[in-house]
């Protein structure tokens, strides 16, 4: 049930973005800097592409960031930073869905890592800080309260 929550999720994301992509105009001309209000296509120096809504020049309300090292990002951004609803998918297959404030996982999340290790919870500035519930791929839980990614209060 939760593989198929998190596919409607994704899902709704995706339409998300097609749906925003689709209500802002293209934008005009080749600086960058001057988009506003408008949906487009921008390479950066580093390789990484962003392809989504600006405002002021910015990656600004739904769009998809992928780096040169093959990470992506799909979801809501504010001032070119990961903000808001979002799904960031690192190279090795670690995932996390959720809530980002200034290009962090922060708000309530899933973390999903490679080894099978699973988080569900809330996050502060990139870390487990929170309620929430580790579940290990070997079957162990642990469930409580976290800081900094250290389980500090056991439930």
């Amino acid at each position: 049930m939760k593989k198929f929550l998190g596919i409607v999720v994704l899902g709704l994301l995706v339409c998300g973005l097609a749906q925003a992509a689709s209500s802002l105009p293209e934008c005009k001309g080749s600086n960058s800097k001057k988009w506003t209000n408008c949906q487009g296509n921008y390479i950066n120096d580093d390789g990484s592409e962003y392809v989504g809504e600006f405002k002021d020049g910015k990656g600004h309300g739904q769009g998809a960031l992928t780096y040169a090292d093959g990470e992506k990002y799909v979801g809501e951004f504010k001032n070119d930073k990961r903000h808001g609803q979002g799904t960031y998918t690192w190279a090795d297959g670690v995932k996390y869905v959720g809530e980002f404030k200034d290009g962090k996982g922060h708000g309530q999340g899933t973390m999903t890592w490679a080894s099978g290790n699973k988080y569900v919870g809330e996050w502060k500035k990139g870390k487990m800080h929170g309620q929430g519930t580790l579940t290990k791929a070997n079957g162990t839980v642990k469930k409580g309260i976290w800081k900094n990614n250290k389980l500090i209060k056991q439930q």
